[in-house]
C-alpha cells in the first residue's frame, strides 16, 4: 500500500469535528423526553407555585444536562449528581421527575463502565422506591415506571457509550494509518537516500583518482578544476545527508502520541483525546513536549491506578496549554508530603530551555499542565 492510498483511506472517515456538531444537534433532539415532566402539571391539581418551582428546576436542569453531554467521563459525575438531586428534591412537587431521573440513568451508562453503572442504577431505583413509599403515592406504579426507565435509557446510554467507542477506535485507525503512511514515506527516504548517496560517493571516488592521475602526469589546473569539482559534490551530499537523516529520524509529535495512547490502552485505560495537536512548534518544542508526555505516561504506566485518563490540547492566541488528567487524587495528607522526583524535576528543567511552564494538582484530581509560547517554527536554541 502506498502513502497516497493510505491518505485516501484516512479520508474517508468522518472527522471528529463534523460527528461533534452532528451529536450537538441530537442533543436538543434527545429533550423530548421532557414532555413528560409537564404532563403532571395538566392532569393533577398543583398550585401555582409547585408549577413555578417546577419550571425554575427545569430551568436548572437544561444547563447541567448540557454539561453532561459534552464533558469526558473523568469530568461525569458533577452534572449527573447536581441533576439527580434536582430530580428527588422535584419529586414531592412533580411526579414528572421520572423524566429527569431517565437522564441520569442515559449518562450512567454512557459515561461509566458496566460494573459500576449497575450500582449506580439499582442506587437510583432504591431511591425510587423510596420517594414512594415516604411520599405516599396511592400506588406502586411511580417505582415501577422509574424502575423500567432507569434500565431501559440506561441501556440506551450503554448501547451509545458502545458506538462512542467504536468511534473512538476508527479515530486510532485513523491514527495507526497515519503513522503507516509515515513509516511508507520514511522507507522511501531512505531508498532515496541510498541511491542519491551511492551516486555521489560514486562520483567522489572516480573524481579523486582522476585528480590523482592528472597531479602524477603534472596537469594542474585540469585537476584543480576536479578538485573543486569533488568539494562542491561533497559538500552538496553532505547538505542532502543531514537534512534527509534528520527528517528520517524525526518521529513527531502525532506518532508519539498515538504510541501513548496505545500504550495505555494496553493496560486497560480508557484514553480520551480532545482537542488538536499543535502544528506550529518548532522543532525544539516539538522535541521536548514528545519527551515529556513519554515520560508522564511511563509515570501512568509504572505508578497510576487510574482507569481514565485524559489529553487536552488548547490553543491560545500566544501559547499551548497541554494537559494530562487522570481520574485518581490524593488525600490532603498525602498532598502536604508529596515530593517530586526526578521525573517531574527533569519536566521542568526541559521547559524552562524552552520558555514553557509545568503545574500539577493532586486533588480533586490528578493533573498535569504544560504551558508552551507560540514561537517562530524556524526558531532553535542552542
Amino acid at each position: 500500500m502506498t502513502a497516497s492510498q493510505l491518505n485516501s483511506a484516512q479520508s474517508c472517515v468522518k472527522t471528529p469535528s463534523s460527528r461533534k456538531k452532528l451529536e450537538d444537534r441530537f442533543a436538543w433532539v434527545y429533550l423530548c423526553n421532557l414532555v413528560f415532566y409537564f404532563i403532571p402539571m395538566f392532569i393533577a391539581s398543583m398550585a401555582a407555585w409547585e408549577i413555578i418551582t417546577s419550571l425554575v428546576v427545569l430551568a436548572a436542569f437544561l444547563p447541567l444536562y448540557f454539561w453532561a453531554h459534552r464533558c469526558t467521563s473523568i469530568q461525569a459525575k458533577y452534572p449527573i449528581a447536581l441533576i439527580f438531586i434536582l430530580s428527588v428534591g422535584v419529586t414531592p412537587l412533580n411526579s414528572g421527575s421520572l423524566a429527569l431521573f431517565t437522564y441520569v440513568a442515559f449518562y450512567c451508562g454512557f459515561h461509566y463502565r458496566i460494573p459500576k453503572t449497575l450500582w449506580l442504577w439499582a442506587g437510583q431505583i432504591a431511591t425510587l422506591i423510596a420517594l414512594n413509599l415516604l411520599l405516599g403515592f396511592p400506588n406502586p406504579y411511580f417505582a415501577l415506571w422509574g424502575a423500567g426507565l432507569t434500565i431501559g435509557i440506561g441501556l440506551i446510554g450503554l448501547a451509545a457509550r458502545k458506538r462512542e467507542e467504536h468511534f473512538r477506535a476508527e479515530q486510532q485507525s485513523r491514527a495507526e494509518i497515519k503513522t503507516l503512511a509515515t513509516m511508507v514515506e520514511r522507507e522511501r527516504i531512505a531508498r532515496d537516500l541510498h541511491d542519491v548517496m551511492g551516486h555521489s560517493l560514486s562520483s567522489i571516488s572516480l573524481k579523486a583518482e582522476l585528480a590523482s592521475k592528472l597531479i602524477e602526469s603534472n596537469q594542474l589546473e585540469t585537476a584543480k578544476q576536479h578538485l573543486d569539482e569533488l568539494a562542491q559534490i561533497s559538500r552538496e551530499s553532505l547538505s542532502q545527508l543531514r537534512q534527509t537523516v534528520s527528517n528520517y529520524k524525526h518521529k513527531g509529535l502525532s506518532s508519539t502520541v498515538t504510541e501513548l495512547c496505545q500504550s495505555l490502552r494496553d493496560k486497560s485505560l480508557s484514553v480520551t483525546l480532545v482537542g488538536e495537536l499543535p502544528k506550529t512548534l518548532n522543532a525544539m518544542q516539538e522535541s521536548h513536549l514528545t519527551l515529556i508526555l513519554t515520560e508522564l505516561c511511563n509515570n501512568i504506566l509504572r505508578h497510576s491506578k487510574a482507569e481514565e485518563c485524559e489529553f487536552n490540547f488548547i490553543e491560545h492566541s500566544d501559547n499551548f496549554v497541554i494537559t494530562l488528567t487522570e481520574n485518581v487524587s490524593y488525600s490532603d495528607k498525602a498532598t502536604e508530603s508529596f515530593n517530586e522526583g526526578n521525573g517531574l524535576t527533569g519536566i521542568r528543567e526541559r521547559l524552562q530551555d524552552i520558555d514553557g511552564q509545568f503545574y500539577y494538582q493532586l486533588h480533586p484530581q490528578l493533573m498535569f499542565t504544560i504551558e508552551l509560547p507560540k514561537q517562530d517554527k524556524d526558531v532553535n536554541h542552542d
